[in-house]
């Protein structure tokens, strides 16, 4: 079967992908690195970057609501478009589109710099998009922050025009907590 005729349960199966707690979407470790690096004022160290394939369905639209410490660069492989939704440290926020219409200002590639928050979101009309995305240095379960909660919609809401308290609500998702 060739790639071109994949569907999203193909991409799955093929590539070995499960759910992603706490984010959605679907996902499957690809390679880490072999050098190490020093994470920044610590002694601490670290791979100088993971990747994984990573994949949202109708089934999982959304990437919900997350923080990581590290670079996090998203390369698209087969189908979207996606949005992506990032909101930095000193209240600035971010709408890019992953997608392969770049005369409508879409991108092949989306970098996201680390201590952002950062929410993703299919286009509706889109089956699925497959994505391939480097962590750098690599993703550690410790340098990340999955949800927000009332902090998060007082310093974001109202940013952009799309930066509704119901729409960030949205990409907060489940992951909703009073008091972060």
């Amino acid at each position: 079967m060739s790639i071109f005729h994949y569907d999203a349960e193909d991409f799955a199966r093929e590539l070995g992908l499960e759910v992603l707690p706490g984010e959605s979407g679907l996902y499957t470790r690809i390679a880490r690195s072999k050098i190490m690096v020093a994470e920044a004022g610590s002694d601490r160290q670290l791979a100088a970057g993971n990747s994984i394939y990573y994949l949202l369905t109708k089934e999982y639209p959304i990437n919900y609501l997350h923080w990581l410490s590290a670079d996090d660069t998203h390369i698209l492989c087969q189908g979207g478009p996606v949005d992506y939704y990032t909101f930095g440290p000193d209240g600035q926020v971010n709408h890019q589109v992953l997608g392969s219409d770049l005369k409508a200002g879409q991108k092949f590639v989306v970098p996201i710099p680390g201590n952002w928050w950062k929410a993703l979101k299919l286009h509706p009309q889109c089956p699925f998009a497959l994505m391939a995305t480097v962590v750098t240095p690599e993703w550690t379960e410790d340098r990340v922050k999955i949800g927000a909660g009332e902090k998060f919609l007082k310093k974001y809401t109202g940013a952009a025009e799309w930066a509704t308290e119901n729409f960030l609500k949205e990409l907060i998702g489940p992951n909703f907590r009073e008091e972060a």
